[in-house]
């Protein structure tokens, strides 16, 4: 397979990596210092003539405070989102690490000194709330103000929220950044292949080896990553020991019931939906095993290894040029809808994508929505593989859902995690019915069939055992006391056991890879929303299969609203019932279907 380089090159290499002008104007890091200090001039205005003095607006007074109060999210919206994705494409750079430390310091002034709003609109009697907020002009934040209040049981006096936002510069925000800084330094040393050489790679290039078809090649990587893993285990092991411990006294003091209890609330869901979505999840575990026999079979191994459970089923390894990865995800979406191909052409054409894999650059992939007053950036490790295409297609899918919900503005631009990945997923699935549709070959639609049941299952299946792991840590630290890195491993090992049961065998090396999955750090208990996600989007997916063209304006009408409703009031644009107790498993059920899809495509190829 060529090297990422080798194509991302020629009329597209000078597309494939992001333009941040556009946010600061051009004016580079000294507009970062102008916005912020323009936005704290306004901050200590508004307070002035606000504070203490909430209860005596008018709805005419309320609507002009929420405009000011969205004037100053785009200052420092602006500011924390140029310095947090040049940050991103070379976390080396001192520069870039200063800048973004300069940010979130001043952030957290501006933030403490408006701090007041949101504690006096919480305490406000409800009878206040709704008459205010029955006034004109205030669809642009009512929900979100809405959403504040739910918040009220758990808000400390205004004093002790000011220590706590001060002090999580020095706290949580600075141990996330060191865990960024720490594993993008990650080199893995791989050995070499054939007549080459053996070379250190980033950790992402590493993983990708792990869809290679020779197991040799996919132990060794795997072993690679171990050793490049072990060396600052004992580092990432104390600070996420650090982190749970200072959730633990947030939560304590915040009155949350349990570890889970705040993010909940933040995607707008009660801890029993929640319970059920992983109950029913864990209930159906089998579905993965059943896959991953099927894939010892076809592998022709006894049983898999963990590092085995990416691998490409046949010795078909599709390779993917970025402007062939382009070419095909735009028109997808265009052939949807081609108001979304319009949308899907601007990130290509303003170069709001960075797609290169270079030293230092943040792992993974990701979308930024940045403000609505700009668009959204995109960041990926693009290797060539066919999954990249299907990563393209689904960060592009937040891509499009940030930008067509940017007409919301800052306060509902953006849905509950819970529903953050519908977009994604739809557009990911979107594309690979184009590479079915498109692929004669018999072992090469096995092997696109294998990578989408694969990927739902980790989705789905291994984000609910992440989400158990991050359950048992949580609890643990907090009865017994630091955890070590030993019982890292076995927890991790635990969680990951419970899921595979006798179908993969989990070994002694993998028990440290939970050391580099950045959720764990910086976004306690998101995990199980990629599961939620999933199957939400896949009923969004089967509505969209039932009713064809007609349901495209009733998805648009979604995407548009971004969140400006509760996630109930979402669903119910595209007809998913959120409330219905059979919801996951009926998500379930259709990717069950796409388990017997792959099975008769395996016995079709005569492999098993």
């Amino acid at each position: 397979m060529a090297s990422a380089a080798d194509q991302i090159e020629g009329s597209e290499a000078g597309k494939a990596a992001w333009d941040l002008s556009p946010l600061l104007d051009g004016e580079g890091p000294e507009g970062v210092e102008s916005r912020l200090q323009e936005a704290l001039a306004k901050a200590k205005g508004f307070a002035q003539r606000h504070a203490g003095r909430l209860a005596e607006l008018d709805g005419e007074g309320l609507r002009s405070a929420m405009q000011e109060l969205a004037e100053m999210h785009d200052l420092v919206g602006r500011a924390g989102a140029y310095a947090a994705l040049r940050f991103s494409t070379d976390t080396a750079d001192p520069a870039n690490g200063a800048l973004l430390q300069k940010v979130q310091e001043r952030e957290t002034e501006i933030e403490t000194t408006l701090l007041f709003f949101e504690l006096e609109w919480a305490a406000l009697p409800e009878q206040t709330v709704e008459r205010l907020l029955s006034a004109d002009g205030l669809d642009f934040c009512a929900h979100h103000l809405r959403r504040v209040r739910r918040y009220r049981d758990h808000l400390l006096s205004e004093p002790e929220e000011r220590i706590m936002a001060e002090k999580s510069v020095t706290g949580a925000g600075a141990w996330g950044r060191l865990f960024e800084e720490l594993t993008s330094a990650i080199e893995v040393q791989l050995p070499a292949q054939g007549d080459g050489e053996a070379q250190g790679v980033a950790l992402d290039v590493a993983l990708s080896r792990l869809a290679s078809p020779d197991r040799e090649v996919r132990r060794t990587a795997a072993e690679a990553v171990t050793a490049a893993l072990e060396p600052g285990l004992r580092t990432r092991a104390f600070l996420f020991n650090t982190l749970l411990a200072d959730k633990a006294t947030d939560d304590r003091l915040r009155r949350y019931p349990g570890w889970l209890s705040a993010r909940n609330l933040a995607n707008e869901v009660d801890d029993e939906s929640v319970a059920a979505l992983v109950s029913a999840v864990r209930r159906r575990y089998e579905l993965a095993r059943r896959w991953y026999r099927l894939k010892a079979g076809l592998l022709g191994i006894d049983r898999l290894a963990d590092y085995d459970r990416m691998a490409a089923v046949t010795q078909d390894e599709a390779s993917f040029g970025y402007g062939q990865a382009r070419e095909i995800v735009l028109d997808c979406y265009s052939a949807f809808s081609p108001k979304l191909g319009e949308v899907v052409a601007s990130f290509f054409d303003g170069r709001w994508i960075d797609a290169p894999v270079r030293p230092a650059k943040r792992g993974g992939a990701f979308c930024a929505a940045a403000v609505p007053s700009v668009h959204p950036y995109v960041l990926l490790n693009y290797t060539s593989r066919r999954r990249d295409v299907l990563t393209l297609a689904h960060e592009l899918g937040h891509g499009v859902h940030f930008a067509l919900a940017a007409s919301q503005g800052p306060f509902h631009q953006h849905t509950p995690l819970t529903l953050a990945e519908t977009a994604s997923v739809f557009g990911e699935t979107l594309v690979f019915g184009r590479l079915l549709e498109q692929d004669t070959s018999p072992d090469s639609r096995l092997a696109l069939l294998a990578e989408n049941i694969e990927g739902a299952i980790a989705t789905v299946f291994r984000q609910i055992a992440m989400s158990h792991f991050e359950d048992l840590v949580h609890t643990e630290r907090r009865e017994q006391g630091e955890i070590s890195v030993d019982r890292f491993g076995e927890l991790w090992a635990q969680s990951q056991t419970e899921m595979l049961g006798d179908s993969v065998d989990v070994t002694e090396g993998y028990r440290c890879w939970w050391s580099y999955i950045p959720h764990f750090i910086g976004t306690p208990g998101y995990v199980y929303a990629y599961a939620y996600g999933q199957l939400l989007a896949l009923s969004v997916y089967h509505r969209y299969e039932q009713q064809g063209q007609d349901f495209v304006p009733r998805y648009l009408e979604l995407l548009e609203a971004g969140g400006s409703r509760s996630p109930e009031e979402l669903g119910e644009i595209v007809d998913v019932d959120l409330a219905d107790p059979g919801f996951w498993d009926a998500g379930l059920d259709l990717l069950e279907r796409r388990l017997v899809e792959a099975e008769e495509a395996a016995r079709a190829s005569g492999r098993v």
